[in-house]
């Protein structure tokens, strides 16, 4: 399916502007709305969330600044250009401030319009194609329902893979939501039971008094109530998986008969005399920390030696944060298709808030989070606007700063079509050289993250190393 045409806002009280910007506009690919008045056009972004917006300084009631505060807080995704017949440095920084990638001087210098139109629709492209690519990989790097480029994901996968033909006892740990019991099942899907049950208890939210015979079933008379024989869990899982989750709840009384099980293989049935066999294969996960618990006398510590025949370490999304956007990029696809949006992914500035974020609950909270973002988009990205008010408020980070510092050099006289681009150079080449040429130091520094910085040193041909040079000339500046 064809990607649709980008659009445009053009905002003017001179019509011969308009038109002529319209002309070059749609010659570059672009779907143009042109608009004479500041508080239409302030309603025309609200409502139709444009890819840009270039705007006259000076309008009557509503001038330019006042649109790009508007835009800034409205639709952060969306590009901007201040256009004017009346340049200044003071100007200038304003826009920078407020957001705008760019500034143009009355009158317009066509070719300068024409490179600038064409820049912004191949940085549209090549954000398209970066989404999209992003989604396509997180389909080729998911297993079982998890996903992960980076090296520990890929570890733990690797070991699943050589545990599943053989484990009979595993212990899962990890932190909430860090996908435990996905772990399990991909155990039980790629070993030689995947054809047979597998049964999932959570043996913190089952009362105390009923969990032998919700575990271990029960006879007819077995105790006040029961009036009937009834087989449970482990009878029901023979042949198959059972995965004990949040093992560290289960109840003392539970333990000793559950330690009878993993040697022997052996169930009775509450107010049973005769044990009955079965065939199951136990994998429990925990939160806690079950050393602990045994060492306060709490867990039992023959059960505990006994499971962590095998334990499988899930480490938290905080220090596996290269594979935010590709976790991303699968939650907003499958979602988006749930909800029948066209959803193409997130801006920059929102991916950089997700990876930015602490994620006290792990991939959980993080899908939570694009889930509620997701729903509440209006067009084909989720912006920094949606993630402000899924976020919890103890973790909202403040923005990334407007490039906003201008060097003595760059303001010096009057301000070319380009000063904005040299301000963003100069930012990003401070933090370069700050962080020693690490650019993922670098990328923290700015508030960005890895790939947007590195799309920005392509595009402000910073690719290459800084010269010794220039090291020094900036540092002292």
């Amino acid at each position: 399916m064809m990607n649709p045409r980008p659009l445009l806002v053009i905002v003017d009280d001179e019509q011969g502007i308009l038109d002529v910007v319209s002309r070059f506009a749609e010659r570059a690919g672009f779907d143009v709305v042109a608009c004479g008045d500041g508080r239409e056009a302030i309603a025309l972004i609200q409502a139709r969330r444009p890819d840009l917006v270039m705007v006259d300084m000076r309008m009557p009631q509503v001038g330019g600044l006042d649109i790009l505060r508007a835009i800034r807080d409205v639709d952060a995704h969306c590009q901007a250009v201040l256009m004017t017949g009346y340049a200044s440095v003071d100007t200038a920084v304003e826009a920078v401030k407020l957001g705008a990638m760019d500034y143009l001087s009355k009158p317009l210098d066509f070719g300068r319009l024409d490179q600038l139109l064409a820049g912004v629709r191949d940085e549209i492209d090549r954000r398209r194609s970066v989404l999209s690519m992003e989604g396509d990989l997180a389909r080729r790097l998911e297993f079982c329902g998890m996903i992960g480029r980076g090296s520990r994901m890929q570890d733990l996968f690797g070991m699943i893979r050589r545990l599943a033909p053989h484990v009979r006892l595993a212990l899962i740990t990890g932190e909430t939501g860090t996908g435990k019991e996905l772990v399990a099942r991909a155990l039980h899907s790629i070993g030689p039971r995947r054809d047979r049950r597998f049964i999932a208890v959570n043996c913190s939210a089952v009362n105390d008094t009923l969990f032998e015979s919700e575990l271990f079933g029960h006879v007819r008379g077995g105790f006040l109530g029961a009036t009937e024989n009834k087989p449970r869990l482990f009878e029901l899982a023979d042949g198959g998986t059972l995965f004990l989750d949040e093992i560290g709840g289960l109840p003392q009384t539970a333990q000793a008969k559950l330690l009878r099980v993993l040697e022997l293989g052996e169930v009775s049935r509450v107010g049973a005399l005769d044990p009955r066999r079965v065939d199951v294969h136990v994998i429990a996960a925990t939160n806690r920390d079950l050393r602990a618990e045994v060492a306060a006398g709490r867990f039992r510590g023959d059960v505990f030696y006994r499971l962590n025949v095998v334990e499988v370490r899930l480490p938290p999304l905080r220090d596996r944060r290269e594979d935010i956007p590709y976790l991303t990029a699968a939650f907003v696809r499958e979602i988006g298709e749930r909800l029948q949006k066209p959803l193409q992914g997130l801006t920059p500035g929102a991916e950089a808030r997700l990876t930015a974020s602490p994620w006290e609950g792990n991939v959980r909270e993080l899908r939570n989070v694009v889930e509620r973002a997701c729903i509440l988009a209006d067009g084909e990205f989720v912006t920094e606007r949606e993630l402000v008010v899924c976020l919890p408020p103890s973790v909202i980070t403040p923005a990334p700063p407007a490039f906003a510092t201008v060097t003595a050099a760059a303001t010096a006289g009057k301000p070319s079509t380009d000063l904005l681009v040299n301000v963003e150079r100069d930012h990003i080449q401070r933090a370069l050289v700050r962080t020693g040429g690490n650019k993922k130091a670098a990328a923290q520094m700015l508030g960005l993250s890895r790939r947007a910085l590195y799309r920005r040193l392509e595009r402000l041909d910073l690719s290459g190393t800084i010269s010794r040079r220039r090291h020094s000339a900036m540092l002292e500046a």
